[in-house]
């Protein structure tokens, strides 16, 4: 299983970034997958998920209305468009597959691939 994320950099408060998440070595299309993301010094946090039966999508409160997470079965990526950035959603990005348990839980997802660093700044 890979997981390797994508997209993250430096970007100004209130301005846009998409992550993407492109994956391999597992039935992409079958499995439920999340974003968590962590900042410096604190701990893990979940982001957002989106199920593999019907594509429904949850989010963190943090990033709701602002954040949107999709995913493109044929091409085996995840993506996470970010909008209406604020300094306090700089953190190392993740994606991630969903195991089992409450979505918004960062113990119900079982393998996490590498990440990209998103710095909100001005």
């Amino acid at each position: 299983v890979q997981l390797q994320a994508s997209g993250g950099g430096l970007v100004q408060p209130g301005g846009s970034l998409r992550l993407s998440c492109a994956a391999s070595g597992f039935a992409f299309s079958r499995f439920s997958l999340g974003w968590v993301r962590q900042a410096p010094g604190k701990e893990i946090e979940w982001v957002s998920a989106i199920k593999a039966a019907d594509g429904t999508t949850y989010y963190a409160d943090s990033v709701k209305g602002r954040f949107t997470i999709s995913r493109d079965n044929a091409k085996n990526t995840l993506y996470l468009q970010m909008s209406g950035l604020k300094p306090s959603d700089t953190a190392r990005y993740y994606c991630t597959t969903y195991d089992r348990g409450p979505y918004h839980d960062v113990d119900s997802y079982n393998r996490r691939g590498q990440e990209t660093l998103v710095t909100v700044s001005s």
